[in-house]
């Protein structure tokens, strides 16, 4: 097994490159969004003017970023990119809680650091038009409504990382590539509901990006995001095992 340090140097390249080239699809959306209507808020542009096939841009952009991730990194660190999934292992004894810890800061630095790249790339009107792909709850949709949404969507992910990625007897070679595509298939779904984060770190990035860089100031949102994918996940990892045992 590779070193601490190590893996936590995976973590921290895997989770920016999904919050750099994920978020930053959201991000470009709305950018490409703007010039069809200039002034657009960056919380209602995505799937306003798109239809779905906005949010079936994002969740590719999503799957085949944490497909490449998982293949790349997984023998490293186990490619875990998502404080959500790291608590969830912890909870059902399948995680040192020292590396948990570790591994969550390490997904934060990440996400924060592929945001601001992004940012750098792309300059400010990623920031401004894009919010950096920054998720919210959509208009209409309640915190409560939110939370669920995250909930659920996180519940799915999280049960399908323990058919196919924990679980011994899955099949080998195929985590990335399902994994990635649920991912997708969740932001397809539920992208106009509260933006389909499921990962804490993938909010966090763009947040602090966003509030560095003078963008808005969005973390009256955050717990939706710590509260519904950490309780789906750590809920689909108990519900799988007690099925399986």
């Amino acid at each position: 097994m590779a070193s601490l340090t190590k893996r936590c140097c995976a973590e921290i390249l895997g989770t920016g490159l999904l919050v750099y080239f994920g978020a930053g699809a959201a991000a470009i959306t709305l950018m490409i969004a703007s010039g069809t209507s200039p002034g657009t808020p960056f919380n209602i542009g995505i799937g306003a003017l798109g239809g779905l096939a906005d949010w079936l841009a994002i969740g590719m952009a999503f799957a085949i970023v944490i497909a490449g991730a998982i293949y790349a990194l997984g023998r490293i660190s186990g490619a875990h990119l998502n404080p959500a999934v790291s608590i969830a292992l912890w909870a059902t004894k399948r995680f040192p809680a020292g590396d948990t810890g570790a591994y969550i800061i390490s997904q934060l630095i990440g996400a924060a650091i592929g945001s601001l790249l992004f940012a750098a790339s792309v300059g400010m009107d990623a920031v401004t038009i894009g919010g950096l792909g920054a998720t919210t709850p959509f208009p209409g949709i309640g915190y409560g409504q939110a939370i669920l949404a995250e909930f659920i969507g996180t519940f799915l992910l999280m049960l399908v990382i323990m058919g196919i990625a924990v679980d011994s007897k899955a099949p080998p070679g195929f985590a990335g590539l399902v994994i990635g595509l649920t991912v997708g298939g969740v932001i397809i779904t539920t992208g106009n509901i509260a933006g389909a984060s499921l990962n804490t770190a993938r909010t966090f990035g763009p947040f602090i990006a966003d509030w560095l860089l003078g963008g808005p100031d969005l973390w009256v949102f955050f717990p939706i995001y710590v509260i519904g994918p950490i309780l789906g996940a750590i809920t689909a990892a108990f519900v799988y095992d007690y099925m399986n045992t």
